[in-house]
């Protein structure tokens, strides 16, 4: 057992230096002009190894991102029983900026040089809130394919955007305010 944690750990550390080195450099050189040897050779791993981890440098990019989605998803579906989607998201967002850290930091500035991959993590977050546009559906007793939680999961998004990369203190609270009155304004 002892073994087996340790190898984790050791997977673990080795995938972190990846990623950092990939932000970092993609932040400093910019995505297109990095290549998968060179964030290798700063995380002292072999390219081999990055790809084992990381098949493709896009998969690279967004896996820090990906994560952030999976968290979100997996919020709003294991949510407490009567507990409202709003709340959930509230709640997820709160321990999102409670536990930030300088790799969120780092991950940021990359984005923020790299407005390809901005664009894209926008897509894939839209996608998220539109499967939490169908909980808030069934939640609120509307069709799927209403208009409402349409228009309710694309200004989450943006909320979520903007708070993800760009926040001060209460803006998330600003920003709940914004949403709760938004999704009043549907029913």
């Amino acid at each position: 057992m002892t073994g087996s944690g340790l190898r984790e750990r050791s997977k673990a550390r080795r995938r972190e230096a990846i990623l950092t080195a990939a932000y970092e450099l993609f932040a400093e050189r910019g995505f297109d002009a990095t290549s998968i040897a060179e964030v290798a050779e700063v995380a002292e791993v072999s390219p081999r190894t990055v790809t084992l981890y990381f098949p493709t440098k896009l998969e690279l990019a967004m896996a820090h991102f990906s994560t952030y989605v999976e968290e979100l998803t997996a919020a709003l579906h294991e949510r407490p029983e009567g507990q409202g989607i709003l709340d959930t998201l509230e709640d997820w967002l709160r321990r999102k900026q409670d536990t930030r850290t300088s790799f969120d930091d780092l991950y940021d500035r990359m984005l923020q040089a790299n407005p390809q991959l901005e664009g894209l993590c926008r897509g894939r977050l839209t996608e998220a809130i539109r499967e939490g546009a169908q909980l808030l559906a069934q939640e609120q007793g509307w069709s799927a394919d209403d208009l409402a939680p349409r228009m309710l999961a694309a200004t989450v998004a943006s909320v979520i955007g903007e708070l993800t990369h760009r926040s001060r203190p209460g803006d998330l609270d600003r920003a709940m305010v914004f949403i709760r009155a938004a999704a009043a304004t549907l029913r």
